[in-house]
């Protein structure tokens, strides 16, 4: 699959509106930089707006980064929430600010903090998953302990493990690795190799959600128009997109989450130019 035809390009006419709006309930007291890092990779991939819907620490972290991102509630494309959240104590005020996402029907990244909430989604939804918290979704959803899986059993076979999640839970699946693998509610399956394993860092994965929100945003209407079919393709061109900025970043050496989400408008540039 080309990654190119899924980045969107605005045109003369657009404004910041028509190129695409996310929403970010993302970060929390304790995990700011979550929110940082998403919102960061967000803006660098391309959109017209992000609106950070978050908690107020996080919310600071985020203006004092990016000072063009807007806090007050509005009209978006898509949502990207979940990313440095603890399910296990959720404040109420996050709870209200998610159950809003959820309720928006607009299609959504759902992220580590907000994965037990993806059955209550009325629009599209990917998530975002690494083996074990794949795992927890899957114990979840068992109807008893004998169905429980384990990361292990995951990262055994996690491409059969990404379509199994994907048929179960009605949703796409992007399961994180050093290969990434998609399963779209279609029946699309993508696998994705790219970027260096310097790529496992703390706040990578905040990244990726980043640039999968701005891409489901700026590809809104697309979305609509052909159901389930675009999400996927939508989320294997995030984690080509992610690893290609990985590799940029890295040339060999090691990098951390914030040096990914600075290479990705040169990257976007790369993949555009050989279209």
């Amino acid at each position: 699959m080309e990654s190119a035809p899924w980045i969107a390009v605005p045109d003369d006419a657009g404004d910041k509106y028509t190129r695409g709006v996310l929403g970010v309930v993302t970060g929390s007291e304790q995990y700011p930089g979550a929110a940082v890092l998403g919102v960061e990779a967000a803006v660098r991939t391309g959109l017209g707006m992000v609106r950070y819907i978050g908690a107020p620490r996080a919310a600071d972290f985020v203006l004092h980064r990016r000072p063009e991102v807007v806090t007050a509630v509005g009209r978006v494309q898509a949502w990207l929430i979940g990313s440095g959240m603890d399910a296990g104590s959720r404040p109420q005020e996050d709870a209200v600010r998610l159950r809003t996402a959820l309720r928006d029907g607009t299609p959504l990244v759902i992220d580590a903090g907000a994965l037990d909430l993806a059955g209550q989604a009325t629009g599209p939804v990917v998530i975002t998953p690494h083996y074990r918290e794949l795992a927890t979704v899957l114990a979840a959803a068992a109807d008893d302990d004998s169905d429980a899986v384990t990361a292990d059993d995951i990262a055994a076979d996690p491409g059969a493990w990404a379509v199994r999640a994907s048929e179960s839970l009605g949703v796409t699946v992007l399961l994180k690795g050093h290969t990434t693998y998609i399963a779209g509610t279609d029946g699309s399956r993508f696998s994705v190799e790219a970027g260096p394993a310097w790529l496992a860092t703390a706040g990578s994965g905040d990244v990726l959600g980043g640039v999968l929100g701005a891409l489901l945003a700026t590809h809104a209407r697309e979305i609509a128009a052909s159901s389930a079919s675009a999400v996927p393709a939508l989320a294997a061109t995030a984690a080509f997109v992610h690893g290609r900025a990985g590799e940029r970043a890295s040339q060999g050496g090691p990098i951390a989450a914030l040096d990914i989400a600075e290479a990705l408008p040169a990257t976007v540039r790369e993949l555009l130019a050989g279209r």
